[in-house]
């Protein structure tokens, strides 16, 4: 699996795994299957259960063709308009826990995202995708074309190291996170900051925790709010494991 580094704009750099080809074709079949599921949508219900499908029969070929492009639209647009709106997911692709990411940091504009989508037309229409299996095998960061043209990669949001229970926290089942920079720290990090949490704790020394929410904040760009230093870590850990048991 094909790791990437990625430095962003907090000049944090943070480390993901690259999609596999497995789980971006995987992504792409619950894509397809979405789609021909709006296709069954429109053919029955619209076409035929509401007769529209009789007055397009008595239309001449360009006009039903006309027709037929706006019912259809959608899917032509749709990994688009998906990725844009869940930044940088579609359907499928949050189902397979991956996700569209710049490798320069910074979130991808809708510009990248349209790039992406151009070359569609090259690495999955041509050759049946052929072209953009080739293009990801061969590529060390596992991108096809559109990816390597707007600067983009797919990551894996799946937890691929295991991890250590000294960083797992209880937490509720209606736990709501205050924190979404968390994701910036690795399970190490996560990891050295209970742990130096527990040793201050037991030891009363406060002005350690103090320095610890210091450095936190500045490795993260989080800004506590209103809660103590202590409160502060313990919700940082909690928001750390709400986000890798969910992503």
């Amino acid at each position: 699996m094909s790791e990437l580094s990625i430095n962003t704009s907090q000049n944090v750099t943070i480390k993901f795994f690259a999609a596999s080809v497995g789980e971006r074709i995987l992504a792409g079949f619950l894509d397809i299957l979405i789609k021909l599921a709006y296709v069954f949508f429109i053919m029955y219900f619209v076409v035929n259960l509401t007769g529209i499908g009789i007055v397009i029969s008595g239309l001449d070929d360009w006009s039903a063709g006309a027709i037929y492009i706006v019912l259809f639209f959608p899917i032509f647009i749709y990994s688009l308009v998906l990725e844009s709106l869940l930044e940088g997911q579609t359907i499928g692709k949050r189902i397979a826990k991956i996700k569209v990411v710049k490798i320069d940091g910074y979130q991808a504009s809708f510009g990248d995202y349209f790039t992406r989508w151009l070359f569609r037309i090259v690495d999955n229409n041509i050759l049946f995708g052929v072209i953009g299996i080739v293009a990801m095998i061969m590529s060390k960061k596992v991108q096809r074309l559109g990816d390597m043209a707007s600067g983009i990669a797919v990551i894996s949001l799946k937890n691929n190291v295991n991890i250590s229970h000294t960083i797992l926290v209880d937490i509720e089942a209606e736990y709501k996170p205050t924190y979404p920079l968390v994701i910036k720290l690795s399970d190490n990090d996560a990891r050295i900051i209970k742990e130096t949490y527990n040793r201050a704790l037991a030891q009363n020394d406060f002005d350690l925790i103090g320095k610890l929410v210091t450095k936190v904040e500045t490795v993260t760009g989080i800004k506590k709010q209103d809660e103590s230093n202590r409160d502060f870590i313990k919700i940082l850990l909690k928001d750390y494991n709400y986000y890798t048991q969910n992503m």
